[in-house]
């Protein structure tokens, strides 16, 4: 159990410092790392994930980014709103899915966040333009809970290409704006299914997680908002890739 312990501990510290640096919401990393690292299978990694979220673990990140990127709280609360539809109809759609299926979603799902990271590492991150409406936020929201219940992420990987390419945001406000909508329990929906799918949480795990997740978030979004990130951001695109082939291999056994 000690080992178990420290492993979650581990994980939601690396998971909310990749989470604060990219406004990824931890889940892209901490759903194979409690998949490979601690052996649970695809639905319990999801499952812990999406709880793990639920607690306000991206506070840190979003005083740090608030206090040099000012964030549009109107925007925020119209991606939560359209958030709460979307991961209930994701998180069923993952439930009656069998684990393997799911799992070699998951990594396919993986190699797309990938190449995507990549990409953006080589071309760098644009600059505000003139904001478009907040009520953009309510689409762009559905369908970053839909990939949030689907795969047990938090669903700013959807979110972030659409508030700076339609909506105008830059990278870093983007980010920050995402992590903020994070922070009331939206993903509640989709753990009630988890939750009923799995007969229970193991609580003891998810305490350790959301631990290490808050001391790594803050971390994070001081490195994002002091530096351009592209070497982190390549980084972070190899690990993610080196993971889905993981969670391939692991799904052939």
């Amino acid at each position: 159990m000690g080992v178990l312990v420290a492993g979650g501990v581990l994980a939601g510290l690396l998971g909310g410092l990749l989470a604060g640096a990219f406004g990824v919401g931890g889940g892209i990393v901490l759903v194979p790392m409690l998949s490979l690292v601690l052996g649970l299978d695809q639905h319990q990694a999801q499952g812990i994930t999406l709880t793990v979220l639920l607690a306000p673990v991206s506070l840190p990140a979003v005083l740090a980014y608030q206090r040099r990127f000012p964030i549009r709280w109107r925007l925020a609360a119209a991606l939560a709103l359209g958030f709460l539809p979307g991961v209930a109809a994701g998180s069923r759609i993952a439930v009656a899915l069998p684990d393997r299926p799911l799992r070699v979603l998951f990594a396919l799902f993986m190699l797309v966040v990938a190449w995507r990271t990549w990409r953006s590492g080589a071309e760098g991150h644009a600059g505000e333009r003139p904001a478009g409406s907040a009520w953009h936020g309510l689409w762009i929201g559905l369908l970053g809970g839909l990939l949030a219940g689907t795969f047990g992420v938090g669903g700013a990987i959807a979110m972030i290409p659409f508030l700076t390419g339609v909506v105008g945001l830059s990278q870093h406000r983007a980010q920050a704006t995402t992590l903020a909508a994070m922070l009331p329990p939206i993903g509640l929906p989709g753990v009630m299914i988890y939750a009923g799918s799995a007969g229970g949480l193991p609580w003891l795990l998810l305490a350790a997680v959301t631990a290490g997740y808050l001391a790594g978030a803050f971390a994070g979004a001081e490195v994002a908002a002091r530096t351009g990130s592209r070497r982190l951001s390549r980084a972070f695109a190899l690990f993610v890739l080196v993971s889905s082939l993981a969670l391939f291999a692991r799904a052939l056994r």
